[in-house]
C-alpha cells in the first residue's frame, strides 16, 4: 500500500509514519516547513500546503491512502482566523485533491472536541451531535466544520472514513505539542501548580495503529472514536513526578478558582513570552466528557490503548533521549 500523509512532522503524523514503516507501507510525507520528525525515515518526501489546492493535487496521485492530519491546534482565542483557515478551509482542498487523484480512501482525523461534550453524564461515543456555533472554542468549531464537509464528500461519493481521538501524547513529539508542553513543564519543576481536572488521554502510536486499521478494515463513511483513559492532572503529575524520583506537586486549585484566574495567567505568559498553557479555553477543554466510547473501534478494528503509565514512561524517555529534560539545577541533563 502506498499512502501520503499530510501534517507528517507534527505528533501524531511523526508516529502515524513510524508505524506504517514497520508494516512496510509505501510512505510519502507532506512537508509544509520543519522536518525534524522525519529526519533519517526511509519514506519519500514532498512539500506542499494544504492551503494551496494546486500544491498538493500532484502530491496526492499514484497513492492508495490519504492520512489527513494537518490542522492547526490552538487554545488562544484570537487564532480563529487561522485555525478556521487551516481545519476547514484546509479539509476542502484535501477533499478536492483527493477527488482529483482518485486516491482510493480518506482518512481523515477530526477530534473529540469536535463533539457537543454535554451532557457530561452519558456516554459520548459516535452518534454524539457535532458543535455548530462559534460561539464554540474555534478549534472545536473549525474540526466539526472540517468533518461535516468530508462526510458531505461521502454523501458525493467520495470513500473516506473518519477517527476521531481524544487528547494525545506519547512520544516523537519533536514540536512540543500543547499536551507534551505540559508534561515537560512538570518534569521541569516550571509548572509547581496543578488544577483539579482531567482529560481522557490517549497514546499517539495507539491512534496510529487505529487509522491503519480504519484505512484498510472499515467501510466507507464509517467513523471511529479513539480514546484512551480519563485521568485526573494530578494523577498524571504523580506518574511524571515518580519517574523523575521529584516530590509530588502540592497545590492543585479547584476548577472554579483556576477558571476564574486563568486570562490573567495566560497574559501574563503572553507578555513574558512563555507558551500560554492554561488559557480559558484550555480550561473549558478540561471540562469535557470523562465518558468517552471505543467500543465500535475495539469491535470493528480490534483497537485497545495501552496502560496510560505506559505511555507517560516512553514519553518521558523520549524526551530524556532527546535533550529536553533538565536536572534539579535548571541545566540540560544532556547538553
Amino acid at each position: 500500500m502506498k499512502a501520503i500523509v499530510t501534517g507528517a512532522s507534527g505528533h501524531l503524523g511523526a508516529n502515524l509514519v513510524r508505524v506504517l514503516i514497520t508494516y512496510d507501507w509505501d510512505v510519502k510525507a507532506l512537508i509544509h516547513r520543519d522536518t525534524r520528525a522525519l529526519e533519517g525515515l526511509d519514506i519519500e518526501q514532498v512539500r506542499g500546503d494544504i492551503l494551496d489546492v494546486n500544491s498538493i493535487k500532484n502530491a496526492f496521485h499514484e497513492v492508495d491512502i490519504v492520512f489527513h492530519l494537518a490542522a492547526r491546534i490552538s487554545v488562544i482565542k484570537r487564532d480563529r482566523k487561522q485555525v478556521e483557515e487551516m481545519n476547514i478551509s484546509g479539509v476542502r482542498n484535501v477533499i478536492d485533491s483527493c477527488l482529483s487523484a482518485g486516491v482510493k480512501r480518506l482518512v481523515h482525523v477530526s477530534s473529540f472536541h469536535a463533539h457537543k461534550q454535554e451532557p457530561l453524564n452519558e456516554v459520548l461515543d459516535e452518534t454524539r451531535p457535532l458543535v455548530n456555533s462559534k460561539n464554540y472554542p474555534p478549534y472545536n468549531y473549525s474540526k466539526a466544520e472540517g468533518e461535516q464537509l468530508v462526510r458531505e464528500a461521502i454523501k458525493n461519493g467520495l470513500d473516506a472514513v473518519i477517527v476521531t481521538p481524544t487528547g494525545i501524547i506519547g512520544p516523537h513529539d519533536f514540536q512540543l505539542s500543547h499536551f507534551g508542553s505540559t508534561i515537560l513543564a512538570i518534569a521541569n519543576r516550571k509548572l509547581r501548580i496543578l488544577v483539579d481536572a482531567g482529560l481522557d488521554w490517549v497514546d499517539a502510536r495507539d491512534v496510529s495503529e487505529g487509522m491503519i486499521n480504519a484505512a484498510v478494515k472499515a467501510d466507507s463513511g464509517d467513523k471511529f472514536i479513539l480514546s484512551g483513559h480519563w485521568v485526573t492532572l494530578r494523577s498524571i503529575a504523580d506518574y511524571i513526578t515518580e519517574y523523575m524520583n521529584q516530590s509530588p506537586v502540592r497545590i492543585v486549585l479547584p476548577f472554579s478558582v483556576a477558571r476564574l484566574f486563568a486570562p490573567a495567567v495566560s497574559a501574563f505568559d503572553r507578555i513574558r513570552g512563555k507558551r500560554q498553557l492554561f488559557t480559558p479555553i484550555a480550561m473549558n477543554e478540561l471540562n469535557s466528557n470523562r465518558r468517552l466510547s471505543h467500543e465500535k473501534a475495539s469491535k470493528k478494528l480490534g483497537y485497545e490503548p495501552r496502560p496510560l503509565k505506559e505511555t507517560i514512561t516512553d514519553t518521558l524517555d523520549w524526551f530524556r533521549e532527546n535533550r529536553y529534560l533538565e536536572n534539579e539545577t535548571g541545566v540540560r541533563t544532556n547538553g
